[in-house]
């Protein structure tokens, strides 16, 4: 992954963002579509520490488009006021995990899916065990770049 470049004033360390995107619980994911109009959706989603797991409908617009073109821009953020504005940026390129849809079927070779699956149940309110549907699956970005800011760091200097 490579690292932030631009905004570090504003930039959260590592433990901050992970606490950020752990405790948030929509995220916004961009898609690309065949003739290239860009697509933007709500999801929910878990953090696991290093890889964004999202658990979308199998028959939506956006799962059609990520098979199409895998690559996807994700933002977290929070905040009124302009001092309280902070979020994640991720980009990179998702990658389906385990059967589609999911059905909870044991999925060899993807011992983070568990951790993930147990996030998401415990995040989204089912308890630890996950409800599977038979309607969604599993993606999972690896961020190529992840760009966080929050300008509550810029310590009342609020100036555009």
């Amino acid at each position: 992954m490579r690292e932030q470049r631009h905004s570090r004033r504003v930039m959260m360390d590592p433990e901050q963002r992970d606490a950020f995107l752990r405790g948030q619980r929509t995220c916004r994911i961009a898609t690309v579509s065949a003739d290239g109009r860009p697509h933007v959706t709500p999801l929910w989603f878990v953090w696991d520490g290093s890889a964004l797991w999202l658990y979308s409908i199998t028959r939506s617009r956006r799962w059609a488009e990520l098979q199409h073109d895998p690559r996807v821009a994700v933002v977290v953020d929070a905040g009124e006021e302009y001092g309280e504005l902070r979020g994640v940026e991720l980009t990179g390129s998702v990658r389906q995990v385990a059967e589609v849809p999911r059905t909870g079927l044991p999925y060899r070779g993807a011992a983070d899916l568990a951790g993930a699956e147990k996030l998401f149940a415990e995040k989204y309110g089912f308890g630890e065990v996950m409800f599977h549907d038979g309607r969604h699956a599993w993606l999972r970005l690896d961020p190529d770049t992840l760009t966080s800011w929050d300008f509550a760091r810029l310590s009342g200097d609020f100036t555009r």
